[in-house]
């Protein structure tokens, strides 16, 4: 589900982003606009659920090994997958329906190379009070619980780990956390830094705010892929090879 919503994140985005930098497009009609910001904020609430999804997974393999097997059936698996998709698609359908109905009226010129529900409320001269309460809620009730789920997840896994005798034990324990604490941080960083931008960055150069919106798209899909083929053996000795072979 990971690599879905990455290689999803970037169908909807990249093609407006390179038809941007490569000065073949220069606008864009509200209909895609609106459709465009339902993918990418849905896109990234998405991820966010799996990523929580396998905080709770890593904590169920170091916390209770023994009956891993048992909580996380197939069944059950199949059941948090579809509590995601409905997560992430139901919720987010009133606040961007509205923006299909607000009346524009400030220049039409977005901060990023694609669209941003922030950037379309900005531009509004109709009462955007329910999107503003609504966003805000999506926000804290999504990204922000997910976050303090994972960060509570990793404390009582560091409380399982500690209590372990051997060092060894201790070391293998925390490995098999490593990629997914760099997805969480990949994810969770673009994210704080955009909204940060956005929130208290008004008088920073608009390159500030392409750079951080463009992070925050593709930085999660390109890395993603590294952070879980890197611990791969039959990769890692494959890319070994190959380098080998350029020396020589």
């Amino acid at each position: 589900m990971l690599a879905l919503t990455d290689l999803c994140m970037g169908f909807s985005t990249v093609p407006t982003v390179l038809g941007i930098l490569l000065g073949f497009i220069q606008e864009i009609s509200l209909d895609s606009c609106v459709a465009q910001s339902y993918f990418i904020h849905g896109l990234s609430f998405m991820e966010s659920s799996v990523l929580l999804a396998m905080a709770f997974d890593r904590y169920i393999a170091i916390c209770n090994p023994l009956r891993y097997s048992s909580i996380l059936t197939n069944d059950k698996i199949m059941k948090i997958g579809v509590a995601i998709l409905c997560r992430s698609s139901l919720l987010i359908p009133p606040v961007i329906i509205r923006l299909k109905f607000l009346n524009y009226c400030r220049p039409h010129i977005l901060s990023h190379s694609f669209c941003l529900h922030q950037d379309l409320i900005r531009m509004a001269c109709s009462d955007i009070r329910f999107n503003n309460v609504y966003g805000l809620a999506l926000v804290i009730s999504s990204l922000l619980l997910d976050a303090v789920l994972i960060l509570i997840s990793y404390v009582m896994i560091l409380h399982t780990v500690v209590a372990i005798a051997s060092w060894e034990e201790r070391l293998k324990s925390l490995q098999t956390c490593v990629s997914h604490i760099c997805a969480v941080l990949v994810f969770y960083i673009p994210i704080i830094g955009l909204t940060m931008v956005h929130r208290f960055g008004k008088h920073l150069s608009p390159l500030v705010h392409i750079l951080m919106g463009n992070s925050y798209i593709l930085f999660p899909p390109m890395m993603n892929p590294i952070i879980y083929s890197i611990k791969t053996q039959q990769i890692r000795r494959r890319v070994q090879r190959l380098f080998s072979l350029k020396r020589a």
